[in-house]
């Protein structure tokens, strides 16, 4: 019994941090998935009676303060270890993976296909809308100033700029093709389409956050300072949420561009940042694939239950 009693006592000195996370994202998820179960029509007839743009801006704010939710833990201990960290981030992928997928390119596809009435003409416009997507992000990756826990610094001047604001830059980097991916599903007034993806990504923001105000106190921040900075960097997304829905609410036949747009953009960010930070110490692989095929489940099944 003592020995018991010793090896739980050390293995939640270890891993209960990791543990508490994991028991909240479980209750959000729980909580999540009983509300997708419970809702009828009458709440995305609600949800779609809102101004598009109003819509897109009260989802994106909840999303942000999701992120600074997430970083809460912060305050009240340190002992998340880089295994954590990596899961954490995994869980992120797969939540952003499944969202572009099933929230983002699927809808695409059909809205191109029906617009042009041929099923290659939709194919090409979605195909057009990846790579621009992933050439914004380029774009943006070569010509703003940020820092990878990996790959270093990037950007022009990055070396004359402090590390914080290097690495609040690459947050960003993170977050505004969220808020573009929000906003724009929003500016195509399909609730069912827009209400899961907004919901997934505020879950994914909770870790996301969590990470974010880790990485800063290893900057010599106070909690209370990395919380609020982790806070700041997810306030991109409403501006990238008014952005979408302002221009696709203006411009509609920009739907299926902006909507595989905001997938490409997504799936840069997993594949040129997530995936080698989670990947870079090795024996973490397979906790952050196990996590991201966790993620991926969980936005699969909000993604089906409130469509």
């Amino acid at each position: 019994m003592t020995l018991l009693i010793t090896t739980t006592r050390r293995w939640l000195e270890t891993h209960g941090p990791l543990a508490g996370v994991a028991a909240g994202l479980a209750l959000v998820m729980a909580a999540g998935l009983y509300l997708a179960s419970v809702t009828d029509t009458a709440f995305l007839r609600t949800a779609g009676a809102v101004p598009v743009v109003a819509a897109a801006l009260i989802a994106t704010l909840g999303t942000a303060l999701a992120t600074g939710a997430g970083a809460l833990p912060v305050l009240f201990t340190r002992a998340f270890s880089l295994r954590a960290q990596n899961a954490m981030l995994g869980f992120s992928a797969g939540v952003m993976l499944a969202a572009s997928m099933f929230s983002l390119l699927l809808p695409a596809l059909d809205s191109a296909t029906a617009m042009a009435e041929s099923k290659v003409v939709g194919g090409l416009i979605a195909c057009a809308g990846l790579i621009l997507g992933v050439a914004l992000m380029l774009a943006m990756d070569r010509w703003l100033p940020h820092e990878h826990l990996v790959q270093g610094r990037h950007g022009p001047d990055a070396q004359r700029i402090s590390r914080v604001w290097l690495f609040v830059f690459a947050i960003t980097l993170h977050n505004l093709p969220e808020g573009l991916a929000v906003g724009v599903a929003f500016g195509a007034g399909d609730a069912t389409n827009a209400v899961p993806l907004a919901v997934g990504i505020a879950i994914q923001n909770m870790p996301e956050g969590l990470a974010v105000a880790l990485a800063l106190l290893t900057l010599n921040f106070s909690p209370a300072k990395a919380t609020v900075l982790a806070l700041a960097t997810g306030m991109i997304e409403p501006l990238g949420g008014l952005l979408g829905a302002g221009v696709i609410s203006i411009m509609r036949p920009m739907l299926p561009l902006g909507l595989s747009l905001a997938a490409g953009a997504m799936l840069f960010v997993i594949s040129h940042e997530i995936i080698p930070e989670t990947h870079h110490q090795k024996g973490h692989e397979t906790v952050a694939t196990v996590s991201l095929m966790i993620g991926f489940i969980l936005m699969m099944m909000f993604d089906t239950m409130l469509a």
